[in-house]
């Protein structure tokens, strides 16, 4: 039985799954998105996740413990400079697993893209807040400059014209359900 095995061994040795997994996570850091098989993501996904919230704090002992896992000078610039800065705020996810819908022709692997949170500019919902907060600001400022009642009155005149259409389309579906009974 294998209770509390919970490692995917990606049908390799400890040494080679390691290497594989420095390796990965280096890319990952550098690139902020790689292509690679779901499962190998998922096993990732736990070794870089715990890396970077130790880079949070940026002091001499979190950098010489993320390096003995990385290995790579450039990764842990990467890690500790720009990736740590924008994702300080996020309280863990910091990746984002996207599976793609081909599978590789060689085995069939289930393939997927594995990316940063925030390094990825669509998926972002801070332009929608920001549009949000210059909406408020806009009102505010109509209001202090006197222009309340044509505010209202442009309100009021809204819901008029979406409660009209809204009577109309009941006043038709009403209609065609009374020629039907009276065909019965």
């Amino acid at each position: 039985m294998r209770h509390g095995k919970k490692d995917n061994h990606l049908g390799r040795t400890k040494s080679h799954r390691d290497a594989m997994l420095s390796n990965m996570a280096s890319s990952l850091l550098l690139n902020k998105r790689i292509t690679t098989t779901l499962a190998k993501a998922k096993e990732l996904r736990k070794y870089v996740e715990p890396l970077i919230t130790k880079a949070k704090t940026d002091t001499t002992h979190s950098r010489r413990v993320v390096f003995s896992y990385l290995q790579n000078k450039e990764s842990i610039q990467s890690l500790f400079g720009e990736v740590a800065t924008r994702t300080a705020d996020r309280p863990g996810g910091y990746t984002r697993i996207i599976k793609l819908g081909d599978a590789r022709l060689g085995d069939a692997a289930e393939m997927c893209m594995m990316e940063l949170v925030d390094f990825n500019d669509i998926y972002k919902k801070d332009g929608d807040a920001k549009k949000g907060k210059t909406r408020r600001s806009r009102k505010s400022g109509k209001k202090a400059d006197g222009a309340t009642e044509d505010a209202t009155e442009g309100a009021e005149a809204a819901p008029k014209a979406t409660k009209e259409p809204k009577a109309k389309k009941e006043e038709k579906p009403k209609e065609t359900k009374s020629p039907k009974k009276k065909k019965d």
